[in-house]
């Protein structure tokens, strides 16, 4: 169950995610960070470990768009 909720959460954050990579834009992937932290620690709580290792990929994508950005754009 736990897993499942994970999944949902990493969707829920990609779904920002993906917006935020265009230019200017880069500013709401600190809204989905959290989302996604929390999404990793849900999973981590799971017996499977696919909605932890699903949101991980999405925390990776959000971050680098970060650095490159330079945090903010």
């Amino acid at each position: 169950m736990l897993n499942i909720v994970s999944i949902l959460i990493g969707l829920l954050s990609l779904v920002i995610v993906i917006p935020a990579q265009i230019p200017l834009l880069g500013w709401a992937n600190w809204i989905a960070l959290p989302f996604v932290v929390v999404g990793i620690i849900i999973g981590q709580l799971s017996s499977t470990n696919g909605g932890r290792n699903f949101c991980l990929v999405v925390f990776a994508i959000a971050v680098i768009r970060l650095m490159l950005g330079g945090g903010l754009i």
